[in-house]
């Protein structure tokens, strides 16, 4: 037998070797076990009559962990006949066989001349002397003819993983590696980091409890422990409670494919592998483990984030102190304002006009003016003081009429419109129409937000339970959990949504109620001065905002390309009410029922699922979606250059609907082409149409991945065009920009921009695989607990609520004007 005899180093090899000579001696003719040395080559031939068995006995000190690897390699490539390697130690029996087989893709199969498999090491003993163990190594195979093998066994020296040590290795399909890590006695938690150089061959990584068999082949690698697909970067956080024995396994596997971490699909591979596939296969790896954060951080992280948004509890308190100071000064000195009492800064004493006299904005005549406020009186005088909802005419007692309708169509389609023009309805009656967004929206969000949070929780259940973190899209070096959630500080930076979502409730709320006491003291006539005070939309903003972060945070339990709509959803709420409420300040008797609203929130939405669906490669969808885009963006810029005037249908033309649309053409397209009757809203409505067609046009071209993204970019982008506009046409209108709101237009700026920075530091993707996305990884930047993504939730919130104030503080110079002096843009 090929083979070099060593003695054994105890009784205990002496005795089973003599044992298996007269076992084999008895029950006839075979091969007797040779003991084998470690680190020695051993090379043989094997066929159907003859088997080769060898033993190798080693010494394992008190307390140490000895792991031993086996190396084989056969020079056959006949498939029907491999050698089988059988390695049968103290607890267990670990098999394969040369060739090693490996299945990808489609059923392609790969063939491994060269394994290399490290056995399950033996467990210390309590004993205070050095115990001998044995390991019997079977070669067999059913060839009639020989085929040769080599075998190699050597004790592996760095077995076990040193805390803050890196340490280097090579791994291939049929050779993986694992290794052993203890928790140091002052550490919780670490963090395993894996890095290397090239991207391909695809690799996993694996952390399995202190149980034989390890699982270290590709096709049960996933059946215990958490595992990870890598590419350039991998990292697991491990935490002491769920290791009982205080130690684990980290395991590499290397794909015989790359289609799982992004690689291309190989083509069908046919016939025998040799052993330069082996070679091109390997990858080197770099694995260093690091403790992980103590408890005392986290105690910090949700002090942090508590505080950092208190303060602008105690900023708010702060203004509204000065303010009401303020207020009884003035109040004493008798120089209060017809609408001081609605908690608005504002001037002294009435001014007679926004505009300066000779100005050709706004230029009208003046019994014109005068008579469309006779017409409106009778709908405006309602007893002083009863603001409540009981007993008040439904709106459309008022819309119904027939003269009603034709006072509209004067008033609407003068060229020059101001805003006692468009707040001729009961102020009761519109508030309630108001409030209707929302009660509405707090519906919306019990019935959107229970089933995402049921979802989630099962995702992250899925997640713990099946070890497999390749299903959420975390940034891993900064991933802290806490209970049964992975990534709890992406979950934590979310507060500021729903604290700073509250504080806008809450400043709406005084303003709301200092309106109302004021109201309740006043003259009806001073009711013809300022901005028509509606809170409803304000109300739905800043539930709006609360609800962004719930579902943030529901988004983050377990982000992925499945759920990230949860995420933009009330994004998409958050814009429409922006500009709902931007449109409603002047135009407070035209602007969208909660109804419509609501409704066309619902189709986006519902737009935005179908393009999780569809829009990745259904050129069919970017079709109707470009095609629902333009034509909602011109029937929308019709019904707001004609003030919702414009109506199709012509009862008493005999043509009917062409005739009308023929008149429309001519009289607004033809005759008035050099100069549109109405030039301020045209240009807003061009450039606003622009954009919304260059957006349809990119998406229909580029087709993005992120659908969600992209609707919400048109939303945003809608959003700041139509508050430029009317910042600029407010100034243009000769109009003042006070204090708050000049500070309010600055914070958002400049905290805008500072999150829009971390915004775009791509911490992970889910356009791309798990272990692509995790190339993007990044450690913490604050307070070693927050990523960049956590700090763009914390500055968008902030940036949002600052956006809001802008929203309600942006007219407070108007609560002395009349309102047949404040133009309508």
């Amino acid at each position: 037998m090929a083979g070099r005899a060593v003695p054994a180093p105890g009784a205990l090899l002496c005795a089973l070797l003599c044992a298996t000579t007269a076992a084999a001696a008895a029950d006839g003719p075979g091969d007797n076990p040779a003991p084998g040395a470690f680190g020695h080559v051993y090379r043989g031939a094997v066929n159907i009559s003859s088997e080769r068995v060898y033993a190798f006995a080693y010494r394992s000190e008190p307390g140490q962990v000895d792991a031993v690897r086996v190396y084989v390699n056969s020079s056959s490539e006949n498939l029907q006949y491999p050698v089988l390697f059988v390695v049968r130690q103290q607890k267990g029996v670990l098999s394969w066989q040369v060739p090693l087989i490996f299945r990808g893709l489609y059923q392609r199969t790969y063939n491994y001349q060269e394994v290399s498999r490290t056995l399950c090491p033996s467990e210390p003993t309590p004993e205070t002397r050095p115990s001998e163990q044995i390991i019997f190594v079977d070669v067999a195979s059913m060839a009639p003819f020989n085929i040769a093998y080599e075998l190699l066994v050597t004790r592996l020296e760095n077995f076990q993983l040193e805390t803050n040590k890196a340490f280097n290795f090579t791994a291939s399909p049929s050779q993986p590696q694992y290794f052993l890590y203890k928790f140091p006695q002052d550490v919780d938690s670490v963090i395993i980091n894996v890095v290397s150089d090239a991207a391909y061959p695809c690799s996993v990584v694996s952390v399995q409890d202190i149980v034989c068999p390890v699982y270290d082949l590709d096709h049960n690698v996933e059946f215990n422990g958490v595992y990870q697909s890598m590419t350039k970067q991998a990292a697991i956080t491990v935490q002491r409670k769920d290791f009982p024995g205080e130690q684990f396994f980290v395991v590499f596997v290397i794909k015989p494919e790359d289609y799982a971490c992004g690689g291309s699909v190989p083509s069908s591979i046919h016939g025998n592998v040799n052993r330069t596939w082996n070679l091109q296969r390997t990858k080197n790896l770099q694995v260093t483990i690091v403790p992980s954060i103590k408890k005392s951080v986290y105690v910090q992280a949700m002090f942090f984030s508590f505080l950092s948004f208190l303060s602008f509890y105690l900023g708010s308190v702060i203004v509204a102190f000065v303010h009401y100071i303020r207020v009884q000064r003035k109040a004493s000195a008798g120089r209060l304002s017809p609408e001081h009492g609605s908690g608005m800064m504002t001037s002294s004493h009435p001014i007679s006009a926004s505009t300066p006299e000779g100005s050709s904005y706004g230029a009208i005549d003046e019994s014109s003016s005068s008579g469309v406020r006779q017409l409106s009186s009778p709908e405006r005088r309602a007893p002083a003081g009863s603001d409540t909802d009981s007993s008040v005419e439904e709106e459309s007692d008022f819309d119904t009429m027939p003269e009603i309708e034709s006072d509209k169509n004067i008033i609407r389609t003068k060229v020059f419109l101001y805003l006692s023009d468009l707040s001729r309805k009961d102020r009761r009656i519109v508030s309630k129409k108001y409030k209707i967004y929302f009660w509405n929206i707090i519906t919306i969000a019990v019935f959107y937000a229970l089933p995402v949070i049921q979802l989630v929780i099962t995702y992250q259940t899925v997640v713990n339970v099946t070890g497999n973190q390749d299903i959420c899209y975390y940034n891993f070096l900064c991933a802290h959990p806490l209970g049964v959630l992975s990534a709890f500080n992406n979950i934590l930076s979310n507060v500021g949504h729903m604290m700073l979502g509250f504080l806008f409730l809450l400043i709406v709320l005084r303003r709301d109620i200092l309106h109302r006491r004021a109201m309740e003291m006043k003259d009806i006539y001073t009711l013809d001065y300022g901005i028509p005070k509606h809170f409803g939309l304000f109300y739905a903003m800043g539930i709006a905002l609360m609800m962004e972060g719930v579902l943030s945070a529901c988004y983050h339990v377990c982000p992925n390309y499945s759920n990230f709509q949860f995420d933009t959803s009330f994004m998409y709420m958050i814009a429409g009410l922006c500009m709902l409420k931007l449109y409603q300040t002047r135009h407070p008797d035209i602007n969208a029922s909660a109804y419509s609203a609501y409704a066309s929130f619902a189709v986006v939405i519902s737009l935005a699922v179908l393009g999780v669906v569809f829009g990745k490669n259904d050129m069919w969808f970017w079709v109707i979606f470009s095609l629902i885009h333009i034509l909602g963006s011109l029937a929308l810029s019709t019904q707001i250059y004609y003030m919702g005037r414009f109506k199709i249908d012509d009862p008493d033309s005999d043509m009917g609907i062409f005739r009308r649309a023929v008149m429309v053409l001519y009289t607004d397209c033809i005759q008035q082409c050099s100069r549109p009757m109405y030039m301020d809203r045209m240009v807003l409505l061009i450039v606003g149409n622009l954009v919304n067609w260059s957006f349809a046009i990119f998406g229909l071209v580029y087709r993005p991945r992120d659908f969600a993204s992209y609707i919400l970019g048109i939303f945003i982008c809608n959003l700041l065009l139509y508050l430029a506009f009317y910042i600029i046409m407010k100034l243009r209108s000769s109009e003042r920009l006070l204090p708050i709101p000049m500070f309010c237009i600055v914070a958002t700026a400049v905290v805008w921009a500072a999150a829009l920075y971390f915004f775009f530091q791509t911490l992970s993707s889910w356009e791309e695989t798990p272990a692509e996305s995790r190339e993007k990884n990044r450690p913490c930047i604050l307070l070693g607990f927050f990523d960049d993504h956590d700090v763009w939730h914390f500055l968008s919130a902030a940036a949002l609520f600052f956006s809001f104030l802008v929203l309600l503080t942006l007219d407070d110079d108007l609560d002395t004007v009349r309102r047949d002096k404040i133009p309508v843009f």
